[in-house]
């Protein structure tokens, strides 16, 4: 990196209000640090965003999970400690926060629609940096596929070049597990040899090879990149390189600490986990609809291999991250790493996604910036050495910087944008239908420097959840639109999560706040596990109240 290229990086900091740079960090830049920078001084990005990836991490404390190359970006990193969903569904969720406009503004509640024509022509996130002179690439699972993103993730409007899916994709749902029967099943939990299953490979493994590929095609570019990559574990199936069960011996599983239905959970809110249901291992419990519990033996089977799943997804962020750090690109590339909403492991009796609990809507978010999160890296030295979870290195990974102030996946847009030198979006007005470039979110950079003193207590993020009735259905999980008769609004602050269940009109897209089908008031310092619901608790009228305006004023 140049003297002046590095007065770039520090003057964007500058800006942001921070001492990025000290003039030691400028003279170290000098010593021999690695190309990639483009011309324009503009900083390459590398967004990584998991599936259904809860804050099941070593880096958010996680007693059991080895995540040992994700902690070590975390180390890096500013880590978000409260970062939560739109919509604890994939395709709502992403094409939320890569247009960084809420579900009631995209109108998308299940899969079934593609923006551009439903909605509104909204620019995306890769589309704008594309704009502005990016090379834009997508690997894997970024945009959901299908009708959601145009059955092209939004092509060419959103990318340089054709989006990368792994072929393997097509054999996740098929029966490719082995049962004690020695017949292949299509099951929930199943491990694999991967030397036996089609092809020989799974597709995350594609994906590294497909983003390793492309890092080492624009290492010397003039112009920027943006790299998405997306991975599909830990979603179900739970297929996986079976060598990682080894990590998680079944004597060091326990169940989730609140495995039972809250008493006063209203029925509307309650997920029946019924895709789960449909998976041949599943099936042959025979557990019945929709409230009753799989057999606690099972349920450490789904919980060991949930967590073996995130440790295989582990290695293939550490290999693109090594790759990064050896090609000399992690000097000027800010990593973002994400989920697109949790899971549900047992807590409040419920399995995967759909509600608007914390497990289904909080997700883990870092962003590393070079010289701004951590200093610049001096000739020879390595930011992101991959590590073997089998083979654990002795010392302790440094946890990073980390804010408790809660945050949104909308605000990935706007931040994104200051921190690469990009003008940010405006704040989109009301309504913004009509209105292709702005943001709902807002730009949180001024979190990530490790000197920033920023308190904001009545930070909020806003997540919602569609139902087809007040009693469980077999759609609750997944309803059309046009079945949506009920919207659970909710507020996730840091004291608090409040949720009303309201009527909902799909033809027109309304909600009717007078007519509510149910209530949750969890009060969080003293109930951070959302089972103690208060919203019928007289002592409260006067809270749900407050929340009740501040929820109809919500951006």
């Amino acid at each position: 990196m140049t003297f002046v290229e590095t007065l770039t990086v520090c003057f964007v900091g500058a800006l942001l209000g921070f001492r990025t740079c000290s003039h030691a960090a400028v003279s170290q830049t000098n010593e021999g640090a690695p190309i990639g920078r483009s011309v324009s001084g503009h900083m390459n990005v590398l967004f990584i965003v998991i599936d259904d990836l809860r804050t099941t991490l070593g880096c958010y404390e996680d007693p059991l999970v080895k995540s040992p190359n994700i902690d070590q970006l975390a180390s890096r990193s500013t880590r978000f400690q409260n970062a939560f969903a739109q919509q604890a569904l994939c395709a709502p969720s992403r094409t939320s926060f890569l247009t960084s406009r809420r579900p009631d503004t995209t109108r998308l509640y299940d899969v079934g629609s593609y923006w551009r024509n439903h909605a509104g022509n909204y620019s995306t996130l890769p589309q704008y940096f594309k704009m502005n002179g990016y090379t834009t690439m997508s690997v894997g699972k970024v945009f959901h596929p299908g009708i959601a993103s145009n059955h092209s993730d939004d092509y060419p409007y959103s990318w340089s070049m054709v989006p990368y899916h792994p072929s393997t994709e097509e054999y996740e749902n098929r029966k490719t597990c082995k049962g004690k029967d020695g017949q292949l099943h299509a099951n929930l939990v199943c491990p694999v040899n991967v030397t036996e299953v089609p092809e020989g490979t799974l597709p995350d493994i594609q994906s590294t090879e497909e983003a390793i590929r492309l890092l080492k095609s624009v290492q010397n570019s003039t112009e920027p990149f943006f790299l998405a990559v997306g991975y599909h574990k830990p979603h179900i199936p739970f297929r996986y390189p079976q060598e990682f069960l080894k990590l998680y011996p079944m004597e060091n599983i326990t169940l989730a600490p609140d495995p039972d239905i809250p008493k006063r959970l209203p029925s509307v809110a309650y997920n029946p986990w019924t895709d789960i249901r449909k998976r041949e291992d599943v099936q042959a419990l025979n557990i019945s609809f929709p409230y009753g519990p799989i057999p606690k033996e099972f349920q450490l089977l789904i919980r060991q291999s949930y967590f073996a799943s995130v440790s295989y997804m582990d290695s293939q962020v550490g290999k693109v991250l090594s790759s990064l750090d050896a090609l000399g690109l992690a000097n000027n590339t800010i990593v973002v790493f994400t989920s697109d909403h949790g899971w549900s492991l047992g807590e409040h009796g419920e399995w995967a996604k759909y509600s608007n609990f914390d497990v289904a809507t909080k997700v883990p978010l870092l962003m590393y910036v070079p010289g701004l999160t951590s200093s610049f890296l001096k000739a020879g030295e390595q930011r992101f050495p991959f590590i073997d979870p089998f083979h654990l290195p002795q010392r302790q990974i440094n946890r990073g910087l980390k804010t408790n102030i809660v945050v949104e996946l909308v605000d990935l847009f706007p931040t994104l944008c200051e921190l690469a030198g990009l003008a940010v979006p405006q704040a989109c007005p009301e309504p913004s239908f009509d209105v292709e470039l702005c943001t709902q979110g807002k730009s949180i950079a001024k979190l990530l420097h490790p000197d920033a003193a920023v308190q904001d207590n009545e930070a909020i993020a806003y997540s919602q959840y569609p139902r087809p009735a007040d009693l469980p259905q077999e759609n609750s999980d997944l309803p059309e639109l046009e079945d949506i008769k009920v919207m659970g609004y909710s507020i996730r602050s840091s004291n608090y999560r409040y949720t009303l269940w309201v009527a909902f009109n799909p033809s027109n897209f309304t909600s009717d706040f007078q007519n509510v089908h149910g209530g949750e008031l969890y009060l969080l310092q003293s109930d951070p596990r959302e089972d103690n619901n208060l919203y019928s608790n007289h002592t409260f009228a006067d809270v749900n109240k407050t929340l009740f305006t501040k929820y109809i004023k919500r951006p």
